[in-house]
């Protein structure tokens, strides 16, 4: 009986020494870790949509769960809100440049970043603001504009500049129920809609300095930044109705640029030299490039939604999410942005220069292979790792280009 036991201790022990080997050396899966005045779990999001910004306590834990050298990482598998950023940044001047992922989880509103290169998820920020539907951040990722619902029965709008670290208490409200808000490194400009039209604004990024840029009879608008003093503007789009697209000068001038068409989405380049137009075609999807200047369209060899896009930096090259294939009765893009109809995607680069299209990922390819829907696609400005949403489950991934 002694002798039994004494193997038995042997073999605790043998199995112990074993288990503490692996995970020394063999698990390398990213790790979580928490910014200065926080745990490592995410706050519960309460019954209703809080009207300010909180902090909380509360948490329930979060994880990453791909492992931080492959080029395809899940970064999180919750759903997180639309819109995210990517940065450079260098720990000191001898160190490499390493990309961050920035976002926010779409429940507790609590803001995160991973490190792609070293596969670490920090949160960074644990104020609760529940129920966000979107956020648009300043490039380096210190602000976030945070749009979400509130009220009795969920009928107004609060968009609330949200910082990224709980250290910074610089937060503040924007004008209720904005319909659209864009961002770029020195300028903030919404636009408030109603029956009688759109009217857009223009202020610092610290919200003050407001000025009107524009204003128009059209009352359902997208707008972004197209360069330097002129704005990209077009009608929300509809499978059957036709839309426009247009440039806002800074004397708030319009003039069109593509259109009518039927479900028309635009996306400029960051210097609105380019504009990639997506439309509805009989129940297909086209899409084409536009040089504004020299009002030249030119025909893609693929086609998605616009949105489902990201431009590079320096504007040669295109990433987007092309579906496999595209499900018939369908009115385009309108089922898509309700969620009537999921898309299984690829990812491919187009090269603006030579309009020639590559593949860059087969989600089907992969082990396991997984389908994904993606949107909210977002390059840092080396344009080496692309970040997209998959719509399907809101989870989030990085893929090292």
């Amino acid at each position: 009986m002694r002798r039994l036991l004494i193997i038995l201790a042997i073999l605790i022990v043998l199995i112990g020494a074993g288990t503490a080997v692996y995970f020394t050396y063999f698990n390398k899966s990213a790790t979580v870790t928490v910014a200065p005045g926080g745990s490592t779990s995410l706050p519960t999001a309460g019954g209703t949509t809080q009207t300010q910004a909180t902090t909380t306590s509360s948490m329930a834990t979060s994880t990453v769960v791909a492992s931080a050298p492959m080029r395809l990482v899940q970064i999180s598998t919750g759903p997180v809100v639309p819109g995210e950023v990517v940065t450079d940044s260098k720990a000191n001047a001898t160190s490499s440049t390493q990309q961050m992922v920035h976002y926010i989880d779409r429940q507790s509103g609590n803001v995160y970043s991973y490190a792609v290169r070293t596969g670490t998820l920090t949160r960074t920020s644990d104020r609760t603001v529940p129920g966000i539907q979107s956020a648009d951040w300043l490039p380096n990722a210190s602000l976030a504009f945070v749009r979400y619902l509130s009220g009795d029965t969920f009928s107004t709008i609060n968009s609330y500049a949200l910082p990224a670290s709980s250290a910074v208490n610089n937060g503040f409200f924007l004008p209720q129920n904005l319909s659209d808000i864009a961002v770029s490194s020195t300028s903030l400009l919404t636009l408030a809609s109603g029956v009688n039209g759109s009217v857009a604004s223009l202020a610092h990024t610290d919200g003050s300095h407001s000025s009107e840029l524009f204003t128009t009879p059209l009352s359902a608008l997208d707008v972004s930044f197209a360069g330097k003093n002129q704005y990209l503007a077009y009608t929300k789009p509809s499978a059957t109705l036709p839309g426009d697209a247009f440039i806002v000068d800074s004397k708030g001038n319009f003039s069109r640029i593509a259109g009518p068409l039927n479900g028309l989405i635009a996306k400029t380049s960051p210097s609105g030299k380019w504009v990639l137009v997506s439309y509805s075609n009989n129940g297909a999807l086209s899409m084409m490039l536009l040089n504004v200047g020299a009002m030249q369209w030119i025909p893609l060899p693929i086609a998605t939604i616009a949105d489902k896009c990201v431009w590079t930096n320096d504007e040669s090259n295109i990433y987007c999410g092309i579906p496999t294939n595209l499900p018939a009765g369908y009115n385009y893009p309108d089922d898509w942005y309700q969620g009537a109809v999921a898309f299984s995607d690829q990812i491919w680069k187009i090269d603006v220069s030579s309009r020639f299209a590559q593949l860059v990922l087969d989600f089907s390819k992969q082990s396991p292979a997984i389908s994904v829907d993606a949107e909210a696609l977002a390059l840092d400005p080396l344009a080496t790792t692309l970040v997209f949403i998959n719509k399907n489950d809101g989870s989030l991934w990085s893929y090292s280009l």
